[in-house]
């Protein structure tokens, strides 16, 4: 039986203020969480998914249970955490024999994994313009000849992606922690392709890598623009439909509703009358977007309410918040520059030329609220009416 190892144990800081209320792979992209994206492509092509857990374990294992369609699950805790070579030697005792291991912050497709496991040992790679802030695989007619962290000067465009097929021998290796501390999953392969055949298959299906609270609008976009409409709720007959549509059951969208483009949207939600959907956007469960409100490009969270007059572009909207009427994100500079946005207290180039809000869960906005693109706000912070949030407003 093959085994697929998840870690699933970190707290990601460069997710903030998105991940201060739930770990990462528990976020949602087209209204279904991280991790639950790579169990899907997981099922018939593993018998039992180990997740590696940490930060708030609780939480994900409440959410993904011990079953997970034809899949065991099993939770092992990485109660310190130095680094992703530790975590699968946290697992050592339950590897059988082969087996693959996934990023939890990373969304594979089936093609991909299915890919990989033809091999015995093997990785997934990447094509990538920029790699700067990757690992990369140094490949020779598809075998993999060592692996890089962010190399300085240039050695190859073919990036980590963070998906490695291995068997219980690699456990023979002995790893010695890297400069930062800590001990690496790469140096499991470095050793490895010194003995064995290493095979770099190349992504054909898809790699969304989120690293940063934006890239989940990337990978949105990416997944909803391949959707087949489905509707569930009911469409009341003025509503105008350019795109493909998921309405979820109990859902209404009333009339003089335009949406262009692909939309999710899902369970027991209200939209509209007379709004405005364009983009590839998802709006989750039990929320409420009403009267002429505009959402572009955009993820809703669960129980999420708009409820008027607003407008939400390139944004992130956390669960259970609400903004109040004629709440706008701007999303766009004036000199048309890549929007940057602060992590870690550093001012980070986005990569986006557009790029609204990202706001965490729990969030009241004052009426008229208005929020300069890239910003952030925390969990269960508000805004007083006509606020102007020009630097993130943390509790």
């Amino acid at each position: 039986m093959i085994q697929a190892v998840i870690l699933a144990a970190g707290k990601s800081t460069r997710t903030w203020p998105l991940t201060l209320t739930k770990p990462k792979p528990l976020l949602k992209v087209m209204n279904k969480e991280i991790i639950k994206h790579n169990l899907d492509a997981l099922q018939g092509l593993v018998g039992e998914v180990i997740v590696i857990v940490g930060f708030k374990k609780e939480m994900i294992i409440k959410e993904i249970g011990y079953r997970y369609g034809k899949l065991k699950i099993r939770y092992i805790e990485q109660k310190t955490q130095l680094g992703t070579g530790h975590a699968i030697k946290c697992v050592e005792k339950l590897i059988k024999d082969k087996f693959v291991v996934m990023g939890g912050d990373d969304i594979f497709s089936k093609e991909d994994i299915k890919a990989c496991l033809r091999h015995k040992y093997a990785v997934l790679g990447c094509v990538v313009e920029n790699t700067d802030r990757l690992g990369v695989f140094v490949v020779k007619n598809k075998r993999v000849i060592t692996v890089v962290e962010k190399p300085k000067k240039f050695v190859s465009g073919i990036a980590n992606t963070g998906l490695y097929v291995f068997d219980k021998s690699v456990f023979g290796f002995k790893l010695k922690k890297s400069p930062r501390g800590e001990y690496e999953i790469v140096d499991y392969v470095n050793e490895l392709v010194k003995k064995e055949k290493v095979v770099c298959e190349k992504v054909k299906g898809h790699w969304l890598s989120i690293g940063y609270p934006w890239d989940l609008i990337e990978a949105n976009d990416v997944l909803v623009s391949k959707i087949k409409s489905d509707i569930k709720g009911k469409v009341e007959k003025s509503v105008i439909v350019k795109g493909k549509i998921i309405v979820g059951k109990g859902t209404r969208i009333l009339s003089g509703t335009y949406i262009a483009g692909n939309v999710v949207i899902g369970e027991n939600c209200n939209v509209g009358p007379n709004c405005f959907l364009r983009g590839n956007t998802s709006i989750g469960n039990e929320c409420n977007i009403g009267q002429a409100v505009e959402i572009k490009n955009s993820i809703i969270m669960d129980k999420a309410k708009v409820p008027h007059l607003s407008y939400i572009g390139d944004s992130v909207i956390g669960e259970n918040s609400n903004l109040g009427a004629g709440t706008i994100t701007a999303n766009l500079r004036h000199d048309n520059k890549n929007v940057r946005s602060v992590v870690k207290g550093e001012l980070v180039d986005t990569g986006r030329r557009k790029l609204g809000a990202i706001i965490a869960d729990d969030v009241h906005t004052g009426i008229n609220t208005v929020i300069y693109q890239g910003r952030k706000i925390w969990p269960g912070v508000g805004t007083r009416p006509g606020e102007i949030v020009d630097k993130d407003k943390k509790a």
